[in-house]
């Protein structure tokens, strides 16, 4: 069982140095590697890390992703150096595949985050728009002057307002519920609650 770390590869993420290394010798060190041979991981990284950090500058266009995907390829090489099979390709093409696919997943975990990130912003610009009008709408809606202004809406604007804050609703969950539009929705919850807010006499 070979250790997790190697000394060659440092906390610090560095840019490795191009060199030219006997494709033989790489397979050899390789399998010396999976027998926790660590000078063998030192040529191996030496030899390797270039071509490492190359596949990963290609799908990844920034240098410094590219440079921890690097690192953490080389460490994953050195764990899993016994899956190394000569017959099936070389030493090279194997790493190589290994950094393709750690920066692909990269890739799909930064665009996970971002929608992730969107997602959040959509909701808080929607919990926005729940603004003081929304609030005072809330407290007093059972209240006889809420009851009243509701009929200076449209059919279709108390519709909305009434799935969303008093029927608890989403704005999607409203639209699905009616067939409309999310904008058509949201233009009518954000209408509706402008007239109430004139008719409660409401500062914004």
């Amino acid at each position: 069982m070979t250790d997790a770390y190697p000394p060659v590869v440092q906390e610090t993420v560095r840019v490795p140095t191009a060199r030219t290394t006997d494709p033989e010798a790489l397979a050899a060190a390789l399998v010396a590697c999976a027998s926790g041979d660590r000078r063998a991981f030192e040529r191996v990284y030496d030899g390797l890390a270039p071509a490492v950090y190359g596949a990963a500058v290609g799908v990844l266009r920034d240098r410094d992703h590219a440079a921890e995907v690097t690192q953490e390829v080389m460490v994953e090489v050195w764990q899993t150096a016994a899956r190394f099979d000569a017959a099936r390709g070389s030493a090279r093409t194997w790493v190589v595949t290994l950094a393709h696919r750690r920066a692909v997943d990269r890739v799909r975990s930064e665009q996970s985050r971002r929608a992730r990130d969107q997602r959040d912003l959509e909701r808080n610009v929607a919990a926005a728009d729940r603004d003081v009008v929304a609030e005072h709408v809330e407290q007093l809606f059972e209240a006889a002057a809420v009851r009243d202004c509701m009929g200076t809406l449209t059919d279709t604007q108390r519709d909305a307002v009434v799935r969303a804050y008093y029927g608890g609703r989403t704005y999607r969950e409203v639209a699905d519920d009616v067939g409309a539009a999310l904008p058509t929705v949201k233009s009518r919850i954000r209408d509706g609650l402008l007239r109430l807010r004139d008719c409660l006499g409401v500062t914004a």
